[in-house]
């Protein structure tokens, strides 16, 4: 892919099954293109609302989720899935926090070289939709990196650097200015599509037809 390619900006949360099912979708947009689109990834913290001044999440604070939204959201969840041939092995990734998983893709995406980020953004996707792993352990991150090029002690200090958080927090309320409010958000050429959109949806974004 070369570096001039047209390049499609999302912005995404790994925990966010909708994120994943969006990916499939443009994937299946991918494979009727003759010139494969990049993807210019754009951090969005889901849970930033419910974060405690320390990062962590505070699962207590109520924000307007009851038990009738999560079996909506899971009933979504299982026809959209179905209607993309996508295998998932969780509908929904409630306790699992991805901040550490977003560090880790952003530093890659800012430092290092396309493939090694989307080699990554593919491989934590996999892990939690279809393995049901947490990705918000260190030591899965740094297995993931590596295996998709990066050097794991360079990972490890990633983590361990909160500066690294400070500039994810920055590109989380940009993402806000711009006005992002859910994801994933698809956005090309100055249009937004919204959700888990399907292929014919981002043809129309980029192509206009």
């Amino acid at each position: 892919m070369s570096a001039d390619s047209p390049e499609l900006t999302v912005y995404s949360d790994y925990v966010c099954p909708f994120c994943y099912l969006g990916r499939a979708s443009l994937e299946q947009y991918q494979e009727t293109r003759d010139e494969p689109l990049r993807i210019d990834w754009r951090p969005f913290d889901l849970r930033s609302q419910k974060r405690r001044p320390d990062g962590t999440i505070d699962h207590a604070v109520d924000d307007g989720k009851d038990d009738d939204y999560f079996e909506e959201a899971k009933q979504n969840v299982r026809r959209l899935a179905d209607k993309y041939d996508v295998e998932m092995g969780i509908d929904l990734a409630t306790d699992v926090d991805s901040l550490s998983a977003q560090v880790v893709s952003y530093h890659l995406r800012e430092h290092r070289d396309y493939g090694t980020w989307l080699a990554f953004d593919e491989a934590v996707f996999s892990a939690l939709w279809e393995d049901g792993e947490d990705i918000g352990d260190a030591d899965l991150l740094v297995e993931l990196a590596a295996d998709a090029g990066a050097d794991p002690e360079e990972v490890r200090s990633v983590l361990d650097d909160e500066s690294f958080r400070e500039e994810l927090r920055a590109q989380f309320e940009e993402a806000s200015r711009d006005g992002v409010t859910g994801v994933p958000t698809f956005t090309y050429d100055g249009y937004a599509a919204r959700g888990a959109v399907p292929p014919e949806q981002l043809r129309r974004l980029v192509e206009g037809v």
